[in-house]
This record gives C-alpha cells, sequence and structure tokens, in this order.
C-alpha cells in the first residue's frame, strides 16, 4: 500500500515538475530561440530525423532520460512526427539494451537487477510478450534497466521490440505532446495555452491508465 502511495506521488511530482517546465518556456519564452533550432533541424533535412533517432537509441543504451529527449522530440518535430521519431528511437535503444545485455554484459545486468530480474522471469515464462505489454504500459520498474534485464528472459527479440513500441505509445505520445506545447510557448505562438491544457489532460490519462490495468489484472487474477 505505501509502494502505492509512493508511486503516485512520484507520478504527480513528475506532472507537477513538467508543467513547471512548460510555464517557464512561456515566462521566457523571448530569451528562448526555438525556431531558431528548428530552422536549423529543417536545413539538415531527412538527416534531421535519423540523427535524432540515433541521439535516442543511443541515449537510452547510455541511461540517459527518456523523459527529456521526449520532450525534445515534441518541440522540434511536433505531436505526431515526434511521436513517431520518439517511439522510433526508443524502441530501437531498448532493442540494442537488449541485445547488449543478452550476448555482452549478462553478469553486470544479474548484479544490478538483484531481485527484479527473478520477477521478470517469472512474469515473461507466464505470460510471454503479455508480461513485456503489461510492464511497458505500467511502469513497475526504470525503463532503461528494464531493457537491460528484459534481455535475459527466454523472450525473443520481435516479440519483445513489438510490445514495446505498441504499448509505449500513450506515454510518448502525452510527454511528445508536452514537448510540443512547450515548444509553442517558448516561440510565442497564440495557440500555446491551448496546447498546453491539451499536454496536460493526455499526461493525465497516461498517469491513470496503469491504475486501470493493475485493476483490471488484479480482478483478471
Amino acid at each position: 500500500m505505501r509502494r502505492k502511495k509512493t508511486d503516485w506521488y512520484f507520478r504527480l511530482i513528475l506532472l507537477m515538475l513538467l508543467i513547471i517546465a512548460v510555464s517557464l518556456a512561456l515566462l521566457y519564452r523571448d530569451q528562448l530561440d526555438i525556431n531558431a533550432v528548428k530552422s536549423y533541424m529543417e536545413r539538415l533535412g531527412v538527416l534531421a530525423p535519423l540523427i535524432f533517432i540515433g541521439i535516442y537509441m543511443v541515449g537510452t543504451v547510455l541511461f540517459l532520460p527518456g523523459s527529456l529527449l521526449t520532450l525534445a522530440g515534441g518541440a522540434l518535430f511536433g505531436p505526431w512526427l515526434g511521436t513517431l521519431y520518439n517511439l522510433t528511437g526508443a524502441t530501437l535503444g531498448a532493442a540494442l539494451a537488449f541485445l547488449i545485455s543478452r550476448y555482452l554484459a549478462a553478469d553486470w545486468v544479474q548484479q544490478k537487477s538483484g531481485s527484479m530480474l527473478r520477477k521478470l522471469l517469472a512474469g515473461v515464462d507466464s505470460e510471454g510478450w503479455r508480461f513485456v505489454a503489461f510492464v511497458r504500459l505500467v511502469p513497475l520498474f526504470p525503463f532503461n534497466l528494464l531493457n537491460c534485464a528484459l534481455g535475459l528472459t527466454r523472450i525473443r527479440l520481435v516479440p519483445y521490440a513489438a510490445a514495446t513500441w505498441i504499448c509505449m505509445i500513450p506515454g510518448c505520445f502525452a510527454y511528445t505532446w508536452l514537448g510540443y506545447a512547450g515548444g509553442e510557448a517558448a516561440s510565442g505562438s497564440e495557440q500555446s495555452l491551448r496546447h498546453v491544457l491539451i499536454a496536460i489532460a493526455l499526461l493525465a490519462v497516461a498517469i491513470y491508465i496503469p491504475h486501470v490495468l493493475k485493476k483490471l489484472k488484479k480482478n483478471a487474477g
């Protein structure tokens, strides 16, 4: 019970910090030149999304905060393409971490994972890709470490990557939209307040989905 409350408080604090970040972008938008950054990315053409996806992929393997990269994707590419690029980069990074763990760094991952690995092994053995889908939708474990730990389970790469890509969509879209809203606020768009409100609503939905899934899983069990 105490752990559930802690998880809820953590998500609430994270949501508040993100809202504060967008508010600061509104207050100091005259000092931020997001349009210059976007113009530079546009000049790169097709290389821009490829470079961003590559950075996201490497950042995931190096345990960089995925939320920051996702916000950047929304600010630079908008909510729709940004979501696509964020999902692609995150999934490729998760797949690369999975393969490194399975074939190169198994001992290190076992040492870092501890009891979490035993839970993942049991979950994958009993439910397969459905367990991966569940832990992607319900953030029970840290994202970056989860990628590595799942590499030591029996699940194959393709089901793992597919479940990862699909089940990260709700949270990824919400954070991407928030990044987009922050970018619009920094550029002085008249629609920035509307986009911020949409972002807050999407984040609320993304935060609530895990609670619904936990209840459904508990009732089904």
